[in-house]
C-alpha cells in the first residue's frame, strides 16, 4: 500500500475555515469579555453621535456572520465571490455597531487573510483583482471620514497590503519550487535514458562487432574449412545467447514494478563485472585478437557500480581493438589499490582502411560519461609511436576498502 503523507495543520484545514474563525473571533469574542452584562452591555455602551446599539444593530451582526460563512465556502470555487462577501461582511458589521464609524483594521482581518490565500494559490490576475477589491473598499473610506480619524483606515491599508505581499512571496516561492521539482524530474529522466543508451551501446556494439568478424570469417572458409566455420557459428550463437540473456536482464530491471506495489519483481541474474573479463579474453580471441590480461594488487570485492563500470569500459575498449584496430594483440591491465582501481588497455595497431564506423565517439562518450558519474577520471589518446590507449581511474568509498 502506499504511505499517505499526512500534512501539517495549517495546511489540512481549508481556507475558508481559517477566515470564518478570525472573523467570528473578531466579531464576538470582544463582545463576551467587555463589560459584565455580557455582549449588550458592549453594544449598548457604544454611542457615537448619539445613537447606541439596538435590535437592528444584532440583526446585522447575525446577517454579517451569515455572509461571513457564505464567503468562507466560496473561497475555494469562487474565491473572488468570497472576498467580496468578507468584505461585505466586514462592512456591515462595522456599520451596525456605529453608524459612520471608522473601519478597525481587525474587522477586516479575515478578508485579509483570504487575499494572502487568494494570491499564493491563484493565478495573478485573480489575485490583482482581489487586491483591488478589498484595497479600494479600505481606501474609499479614508475620504469618508475626517482626516483626525483616518487612522485606523490607513492601519486596515497596511494590513492589507502586506498580506499581498506575503501571499505574493509564497507564490513565487511555490512557482520556485515547482519548476526544480521539474527540472531535477526532466534530469533524471535524461540520465536514466543516458544510462540505458549507454548499457545498449556496450552490450549490443560488443555482440554485433564479435557476431560480423566471426560471420565474415564462416563466410570465407566454409567450403575450405567446414570446421573452422562451424566454429565461427558457435561462438556467434554463444554471443548471441550471451546478449540476448542482458537483454532480458535490463527489460525485467526497467518492467520493475513501483515501490509499495503487491506485484514482486522477478529475480534479476548479477550483472557483469571484472570477474567477466577472461571471459571477454576468450571471446576477443575466438575474434582474432589476443588479449593479455595483468592483474596487479589486491582482487577483492568492488562497489556494483564501479566492477560494471570498469568491466563495460574494458568491453568497449577490446571491442572497438577487434572491429576498427590492423592489430592482432592489446593489453589489458587491472590495478585493484586500498583507495582506487585504475585500468587501462593498450593497443599497438591503426583503424582499418575504409572503416566508416571508426570515430563515431558514441563509445568513447559513454565510457566519459561512466567515470564522470563515479567522479573518476579518463583518458582516450592515440600513442606517438601509434596504437591507442584507453585510462581510467575510479575511487573507492571509504566504507568498502
Amino acid at each position: 500500500m502506499y504511505a499517505t503523507m499526512t500534512l501539517p495543520l495549517l495546511k489540512r484545514v481549508p481556507p475558508g475555515v481559517w477566515t470564518a474563525l478570525t472573523w467570528l473571533v473578531v466579531t464576538i469574542y470582544p463582545t463576551l469579555l467587555v463589560g459584565q452584562n455580557g455582549a449588550a452591555a458592549w453594544l449598548n455602551s457604544i454611542t457615537m453621535g448619539g445613537h447606541s446599539a439596538t435590535n437592528r444593530d444584532w440583526n446585522m451582526v447575525s446577517a454579517a456572520a451569515l455572509v461571513t460563512l457564505a464567503g468562507s465556502a466560496l473561497l475555494t470555487r469562487r474565491p473572488l465571490i468570497g472576498l467580496a462577501l468578507l468584505v461585505t461582511a466586514s462592512v456591515g458589521v462595522t456599520d451596525g455597531w456605529a453608524a459612520g464609524s471608522h473601519f478597525p483594521p481587525l474587522q477586516f482581518l479575515s478578508a485579509d487573510i483570504a487575499l494572502l490565500v487568494i494570491t499564493a494559490t491563484r493565478p495573478r490576475r485573480t489575485a490583482r483583482i482581489a487586491a483591488a477589491i478589498l484595497i479600494s473598499v479600505l481606501v474609499a473610506h479614508i475620504g469618508m471620514v475626517p482626516r483626525s480619524d483616518t487612522s485606523d483606515a490607513q492601519g486596515a491599508v497596511l494590513l492589507a497590503v502586506i498580506a499581498w505581499l506575503i501571499g505574493r512571496s509564497m507564490h513565487q516561492s511555490r512557482e520556485h519550487a515547482e519548476q526544480l521539482s521539474a527540472q531535477a524530474a526532466a534530469r533524471a529522466v535524461t540520465a536514466e535514458r543516458l544510462r540505458i543508451a549507454r548499457e545498449l551501446h556496450d552490450m549490443v556494439a560488443h555482440t554485433i562487432g564479435i557476431i560480423a568478424l566471426q560471420a565474415g570469417a564462416a563466410r570465407r572458409v566454409i567450403d575450405t574449412q567446414p570446421d573452422g566455420a562451424r566454429n565461427a557459428l558457435g561462438e556467434i550463437e554463444t554471443a548471441s545467447r550471451e546478449t540476448l540473456s542482458g537483454l532480458r536482464r535490463m527489460l525485467g530491471a526497467l518492467r520493475q514494478p513501483e515501490p509499495g506495489s503487491d506485484a514482486e519483481p522477478a529475480p534479476m541474474a548479477p550483472g557483469p563485472g571484472l570477474a567477466n573479463v577472461d571471459g571477454l579474453a576468450v571471446t576477443a580471441a575466438a575474434a582474432g585478437v589476443q588479449v593479455d590480461v595483468r592483474w596487479s594488487g589486491e582482487q577483492r570485492k568492488l562497489p556494483p557500480e564501479i566492477d560494471v563500470s570498469a568491466f563495460r569500459i574494458i568491453q568497449e575498449a577490446v571491442t572497438n581493438v577487434v572491429r576498427h584496430a590492423d592489430t592482432r594483440a592489446c593489453q589489458i591491465s587491472i590495478d585493484c589499490q586500498e583507495s582506487e582501481l585504475s585500468i587501462e588497455i593498450l593497443n599497438g595497431g591503426h583503424r582499418h582502411p575504409h572503416d566508416k564506423t571508426a570515430g563515431s565517439g558514441l563509445g568513447l562518450v559513454g565510457m566519459r560519461e561512466r567515470v564522470d558519474l563515479l567522479h573518476g577520471e579518463f583518458s582516450a589518446e592515440p600513442l606517438p609511436e601509434g596504437g591507442f590507449r584507453v585510462a581510467a581511474r575510479f575511487p573507492v568509498p571509504e566504507g568498502v576498502r
